[in-house]
């Protein structure tokens, strides 16, 4: 199945498409909406009217202000940029571990493979979130911290689905040939092998960055991720919860957009995976 191919399967799935073109408006809206609000009503994500609180919308704020003055639709764009590069770079630390982690099991096999995946899981039986709760009371709490904490639980399927493809891959006779012309097992793993498994890691990433995102929003509205006055959509959903029956806007904008960005990007791994691997649609 050649690329082309690939894209016009994916262009032949609406939904993908959908999913898609409201990323990519998500996305502009993240990247330009902020500086375009601060020349159009002056308000950053921290600028603060406290004889402006809870301000019905109207065209200078066009969905109210919060409790503490704050433009709202300024918070939640860049709220919205904030929760995305979460998710897009914790993502990328989940594939460069679990990449890493599958490819050396699946290549070594035998009793490191066995090892290796006890490990897994092991780490699989762990209380993923009091351990992410007694990590952020030891240290303090930052973006980078958040970053580097939801990157290194959420390589785990990565490095299962690496596993399985290196598995296949390892016998077949391109890698035979490349190790009697004498290159080492770090060249077969990093040069053949990996290269051959980039369509189910991307899919697998694809689909990884929604549930990070997610993470961030519940560790956020727990009071555990992005810190004040720094805003996310959990933490912006967070502050809306306490307020929802005197002013509804408060919550419904993050919870608006959370949910069009989850359900965008799944779309769009769901895409991916029917371009990249047809027989997935039989399944």
């Amino acid at each position: 199945m050649t690329n082309q191919d690939r894209w016009i399967s994916f262009r032949s799935n609406p939904a993908a498409l959908a999913g898609a073109f409201v990323m990519l408006l998500l996305i502009l809206a993240a990247i330009a909406g902020p500086p375009l609000m601060l020349a159009y009503n002056h308000c950053s994500y921290a600028t603060q009217d406290f004889d402006n609180r809870l301000q019905e919308p109207n065209w200078l704020h066009p969905l109210g202000t919060d409790t503490l003055g704050r433009d709202i639709v300024v918070r939640v764009l860049y709220g919205l940029r904030i929760s995305l590069i979460v998710g897009v770079v914790a993502t990328l630390i989940s594939v460069i571990i679990g990449a890493a982690y599958g490819a050396i099991s699946g290549y070594l096999g035998g009793w490191v493979d066995d090892l290796m995946m006890r490990i897994l899981d092991m780490i699989y039986a762990l209380p993923i979130l009091i351990l992410i709760i007694i990590l952020f009371a030891l240290f303090e709490k930052n973006l980078f911290l958040l970053i580097a904490t939801l990157g290194s639980i959420s390589w785990l399927s990565m490095a299962r689905i690496v596993r399985g493809q290196v598995l296949t891959l390892r016998n077949e006779q391109f890698i035979d040939a490349a190790r009697l012309l004498g290159a080492s097992s770090a060249q077969i793993v990093w040069r053949h092998i990996l290269p051959n498994t980039l369509g189910p890691v991307i899919v697998s990433a694809t689909l990884t960055v929604p549930s990070v995102v997610l993470g961030e929003a519940f560790l956020s509205f727990l009071g555990l991720g992005v810190q004040a006055p720094l805003p996310s959509l959990g933490t912006l959903a967070s502050d809306g919860a306490q307020v929802m029956a005197l002013f509804p806007p408060l919550l419904l904008g993050p919870a608006i957009i959370l949910i069009l960005s989850l359900v965008s990007l799944s779309l769009v791994g769901d895409g991916l995976r029917d371009a990249l691997d047809p027989q997935s649609r039989k399944l």
